[in-house]
């Protein structure tokens, strides 16, 4: 070959190795695994209004009470779960976003609750604290904090709008991640969306509705939009397709700024959505914490090839964060229905393919343009040679083939902590016909986290 053709074929080299950064794959290696059961249920407070004593009652196809408590069959489209609703009590299920703590516990929060906003109105609203024993291989409450609003800082009305305690449930608000503070929580939400603030018992302080660019950020969810009553008239425009907004919010390391992620990209008109490095691109947007405002800076996280959305997002320094990345396959597929098109229920309609943790730079030097994607692990093929797990995997590997897992934090210089959302009692990707269990695993991750 001659010098000429070593040269291009070497420039060749740099740079498909420069496009292709973010497609490095990083090993992990399981070390912990911890199962919460999926019926796990608590019971709503004392003073909670007995609506909000059971759950799960609007769950019906037909959107009709169920009475009755287990006559709602859950299903993961045409697979039953096994379990069944209304629930006696509250499930602490639905975690989505965590967050380490120094004394070695974690907060993490429970979601909407049944995955929309009319049949969750009797889901209450909480955040918890949690610890692991890792060698039994479960998940322990520490304390439980249940969301309110007594003074009356939603700029709507509330579904416990007259109760004595003003409880919020699932019908107000789409919690989906968490940023623990001195003074309270920080919360992004999805029906806004909105960025929320509590304080430490739980109590509403603030709800900051999303500006990028200058224009507001609306869901089909948003409480000010209101259909005409005159269908002549112009339908309520909205740019954030439902449970869009904010599924990832990373804090500063010195605290001062919010970064929230949203889990789909804006829609720029009718027929398209933003996008960078050619692929559909989701927006992080920047919030200064001291007063209360966006600060118009903003980056675009571009979804890898077949990923869909995003499930968790935190700060590992100043500039680089871990984000979890997700397509909407469940289950394996080696139990993957023949035709998708054609879904029975003893096999997964489409099954997993892109369940990845990213670690991502986003600089003052990237600022209004696309995140530099460093590298990823797999969360189909974690190692596992110690034969670690409790469940799924296979001959010296772990997997999480779970629709939706949305919850990732550094432990330690070469540990993170990963879980999933079980959408109870709705999805089954972890077997056939059971509903998952909230999973939680200690993962070695220590060339991801040096990676640069």
């Amino acid at each position: 070959m001659t010098k000429s053709l070593l040269a291009g074929a070497a420039l060749a080299f740099l740079l498909s190795g420069t496009a292709l950064a973010g497609d490095t794959e990083f090993p992990a290696t399981l070390k912990a695994h911890a199962i919460l059961p999926a019926n796990t249920i608590i019971a709503a407070p004392a003073d909670a209004a007995d609506y909000l004593k059971t759950s799960g009652k609007f769950t019906t196809a037909d959107r009709k009470r169920a009475v009755q408590l287990g006559t709602v069959a859950g299903k993961d489209g045409v697979r039953p779960t096994g379990l069944s609703l209304p629930f006696d009590g509250q499930p602490m299920q639905g975690f989505s976003g965590i967050k380490a703590m120094d004394d070695g516990t974690f907060w993490t929060l429970s979601d909407n609750g049944f995955g929309n906003k009319l049949n969750s109105t009797d889901a209450m609203l909480m955040l918890h604290n949690v610890k692991f024993d890792w060698d039994k291989g479960t998940m322990e409450p520490v304390k439980t904090v249940f969301l309110s609003d007594p003074d009356r800082k939603a700029p709507f009305p509330i579904v416990m709008e007259g109760s004595a305690t003003r409880y919020l449930t699932g019908g107000d608000f789409d919690v989906e991640s968490i940023q623990p503070v001195e003074d309270g929580f920080w919360i992004g939400e999805e029906f806004g969306p909105y960025i929320l603030k509590f304080d430490r018992d739980g109590k509403l302080t603030d709800v900051v509705a999303t500006v990028i660019d200058g224009k507001p950020v609306l869901s089909p969810d948003n409480p000010t939009l209101t259909v005409p009553a005159d269908p002549s008239k112009k339908m309520p425009v909205f740019n954030l397709k439902r449970s869009g907004g904010y599924e990832g919010m990373a804090l500063s390391k010195d605290g001062s700024k919010l970064y929230g992620l949203l889990e789909g990209p804006l829609w720029v008109d009718n027929e398209s959505v933003e996008q960078a490095d050619g692929r559909p691109a989701l927006r992080i947007v920047e919030f200064d914490v001291a007063t209360k405002a966006w600060t118009g800076r903003s980056w675009l996280y571009p979804l890898a090839e077949g990923g869909e959305a995003i499930g968790d997002f935190n700060m590992l320094d100043e500039t680089t964060a871990l984000v979890i990345e997700r397509d909407n396959g469940v289950g394996t597929a080696d139990k993957a229905c023949a035709d998708p098109k054609d879904p029975k229920p003893d096999c997964f309609a489409v099954a997993s393919k892109v369940k990845r943790i990213y670690k991502i730079e986003m600089s003052d030097a990237n600022v209004g343009k696309a995140v530099r994607k460093i590298g990823y692990i797999d969360l189909l093929k974690v190692a596992d040679p110690d034969n670690r797990k409790r469940q799924g995997g296979g001959d010296g590997f772990y997997d999480m083939p779970f629709l939706t897992i949305e919850n990732v934090d550094r432990v330690d210089d070469t540990h993170i902590i990963v879980g999933n959302d079980n959408n109870l009692p709705f999805s089954a990707g972890r077997f056939v016909d059971k509903a998952d269990d909230n999973e939680f695993v200690l993962l070695e991750a220590g060339e991801l986290l040096k990676a640069k």
